[in-house]
């Protein structure tokens, strides 16, 4: 999943009203506005003119985290991403810590509880949708929809919307969305408060966009309550609206959306009421967003590990984080990457290697002038290597 850009301008600017500032570090000051600041850490995401400068400082002896592996024991152990589980650092107790999957093997597994029963009547316009019968679909569903059925009509207009075995239409989809938001449909709200935002196929009304969303949200629908919590930062902009937005975005990190966890980590990472049982999961929620293939969030992971924030610091889990979210095109990843291949931290050093990063960075607006100079000092061999590595990765 690529980085929001929105998403991440929104809650930047909410959190420190100009600027970046995400990998803020671990002893923090408060603010009076109730945002926790501080001195800025030796590695942030970049501002497109001026990169900065890394740490330095000694490696650590041993790695507290395999963010190449996802930590995949913990995650074999752990209960569901639901619960909340917190990555496994090395120093709970066993009986915390749970048993990992792969010290069972070869040992007989308790049987899965039977799953209770359905004792309902059976969704047959539902059945033949997901078994791709899109026009079975259709006729079961138009009777019921023409009823007043709502979730036959947020069927219909799925089918519609997207052209399931029937002409596109997006107009008729934008009718039946609106009868299922009318009947209080949770999905249907959601889909007809962006088509009531955009304005295309329905007249633009922010207001009842707005009043559709929250319904949505509070009935339970993920995507709504991630997109109310945006909402409500965007109006309310500073302490106040984040605050409102929490529970929101809580709810739909919970649910899985990459976006909410990604944003729930920032948010209790720099607002100073958060109780600190929150707090303390800042970290948790970023990793879940970094697993997820957020790639701001994999560059985020691997800043905080690197400078030590919001828990321990970790040179080698920090290079893979960052070496992931460089992969994907991540720009400031890439030039952060080029720093640690220099200083040796959670990797060997390696100037050819240091210098495609910074190649590829720079071809795409990131100016650093520290890595300017580095590259400049290699010999020309070394520079022709880079320069080939790079061309190279940019075609893959």
């Amino acid at each position: 999943m690529r980085s929001n850009p929105s998403l991440h301008r929104l809650i930047l600017a909410a959190l420190t009203g100009v600027g970046l500032l995400i990998a803020m570090p671990a002893v923090a000051q408060e603010s009076e506005d109730g945002i926790e600041i501080g001195d800025q850490p030796a590695i942030l995401p970049a501002n497109p003119n001026d990169a900065g400068e890394i740490e330095r400082g000694a490696r650590p002896s041993s790695s507290t985290g395999d963010a190449s592996t996802l930590d995949r024991g913990e995650r074999d152990s752990a209960p569901p991403a639901t619960k909340g589980a917190k990555p496994t650092t090395g120093d709970k107790p066993d009986e915390l810590q749970g048993i990992n999957i792969y010290l069972r093997m070869g040992t007989p597994l308790p049987d899965v509880p039977p799953e209770k029963p359905y004792e309902g009547k059976p969704d047959e316009a539902y059945g033949a949708f997901q078994r791709g019968l899109f026009l079975t679909a259709v006729d079961k569903a138009l009777p019921r929809a023409q009823l007043g059925d709502p979730a036959a009509q947020t069927l219909l207009a799925e089918i519609m919307s997207r052209g399931l075995g029937v002409k596109r239409d997006p107009k008729g989809a934008a009718f039946w969305y609106g009868q299922a938001a009318q009947g209080g449909d949770p999905a249907a709200m959601f889909k007809y408060a962006l088509l009531l935002m955009e304005g295309r196929e329905v007249p633009q009304d922010k207001a009842k966009a707005d009043d559709y969303m929250r319904r949505a949200a509070e009935a339970g629908n993920a995507s709504a309550q991630f997109n109310w919590a945006q909402i409500l930062v965007s109006a309310n902009p500073g302490v106040r609206g984040l605050t409102m937005a929490m529970p929101f975005y809580e709810k739909a990190a919970e649910q899985g959306i990459a976006d909410a966890q990604y944003a729930l980590a920032q948010v209790y990472s720099a607002l100073k009421d958060v109780p600190p049982e929150k707090k303390a999961r800042a970290r948790e929620w970023m990793l879940r967003a970094a697993r997820a293939g957020f790639d701001t969030a994999q560059l985020d992971m691997g800043l905080w590990l690197v400078n030590g924030y919001n828990g321990p610091r970790d040179y080698e889990a920090g290079y893979r984080w960052l070496s992931i979210a460089a992969a994907r095109g991540n720009v400031v990843a890439q030039n952060r990457l080029a720093h640690l291949y220099i200083n040796a931290l959670g990797t060997k050093p390696d100037p050819v290697e240091a210098a495609k990063w910074y190649v590829l960075s720079r071809r795409a607006g990131l100016k650093d002038p520290g890595l300017e100079d580095f590259y400049l000092g290699l010999n020309e061999e070394q520079q022709k290597q880079a320069i080939d590595l790079a061309n190279r990765f940019r075609r893959t």
